[in-house]
C-alpha cells in the first residue's frame, strides 16, 4: 500500500551503503533538527511484520547526529560515543515511521541529543545519544 509522505519531507539528502536497502528514506530540516521518516515496507520488517529495532536504532542515530551537526561549524563530522533506545511498542508495515530529534546541548567536543520515534503518530521508541566532534584538519 503506497501512502502519501507527510508535508515538508523530501528524499533524504544523506545516502550510504547501510541505508540504501531501506530507500526511499525522507527527511525534513526543521531548523533545529533533521527528522527522518519512511513508509514501512518489507525491507524494514522482521518475520513478524514489525519494523526491526536495528533499523530504528540506525535511523535514530543518523537523525540525532545530523541534528547536532546543524549548529556546529568547523568540524569534520560527528561520531557516536553512546546510544540507548527504549522500545515502547511496535511499528508495523505501511505505517509512517518518523524520528524526531531534540538537541539537548552541543559543545566543542561533545553533543547530546534525544529523540522520540513515532509510528503513525503513536510513540513506539525513545532514544538518547552522545556524539564526539571530529576536528577539521
Amino acid at each position: 500500500m503506497t501512502q502519501d509522505i507527510p508535508e515538508g519531507f523530501a528524499p533524504h539528502f544523506r545516502k550510504s551503503g547501510l541505508t540504501d536497502p531501506w530507500e526511499p528514506l525522507y527527511s525534513r530540516n526543521t531548523g533545529d533538527a533533521i527528522r527522518i521518516g519512511l513508509r514501512a515496507g518489507p525491507a524494514h520488517a522482521n518475520s513478524r511484520g514489525f519494523v526491526h529495532g536495528a533499523l530504528i536504532s540506525a535511523l535514530a542515530d543518523n537523525a540525532m547526529g545530523l541534528s547536532c551537526g546543524l549548529s556546529l561549524d568547523g568540524i569534520a563530522g560527528l561520531v557516536t560515543v553512546g546510544l540507548s533506545l527504549d522500545y515502547l511498542s511496535t511499528a508495523r508495515l505501511d505505517q509512517w515511521l518518523e524520528i524526531r530529534p531534540v538537541v539537548l546541548r552541543t559543545g566543542k567536543n561533545l553533543s547530546f541529543c534525544a529523540a522520540t520515534i513515532h509510528a503513525d503518530e503513536a510513540l513506539c521508541a525513545r532514544a538518547n545519544a552522545t556524539f564526539r566532534a571530529l576536528q577539521a584538519a
